[in-house]
């Protein structure tokens, strides 16, 4: 069992920086993979990062490729999304998840947390 707990969101302005904690606790990550997904509301969640956490490898979505960015601390056992260049269309609940490196299927997830960017 894993368990994940997001924090860090707020209401920023465009062009603001804003960034999300993920603390996870109760196994090893070592072979897991974590990701962040958001929900804006009417929308379907999607995916925005993610990053394997042994070797640190990082994947994007194109919406916020060069103004996101994934990174994990292994002392912490928390993962981070820093964004950067925020826009209005960022606003959703950000949630933060873990699979299994071998699974294609986030078991676990965050309760979410709130980013709110306006205009």
């Amino acid at each position: 069992q894993v368990e994940l707990v997001e924090s860090g969101g707020g209401l920023v302005q465009a062009g603001d920086s804003l960034r999300l904690s993920c603390a996870a606790s109760g196994r090893t990550l070592s072979t897991y993979v974590m990701g962040w997904f958001r929900q804006a509301p009417g929308k379907e969640r999607e995916f925005v990062a993610s990053i394997v956490w042994s070797g640190g490898i990082t994947y994007y979505a194109d919406l916020v490729k060069g103004r996101f960015t994934i990174s994990r601390d292994n002392a912490k056992n928390t993962v981070y999304l820093q964004m950067n260049s925020l826009k209005p269309e960022d606003t959703a609940v950000y949630y933060c998840a873990a699979r299994r490196a071998y699974s294609n299927t986030y078991d676990y997830w965050g309760q979410g947390t709130q980013v709110t960017v306006s205009s």
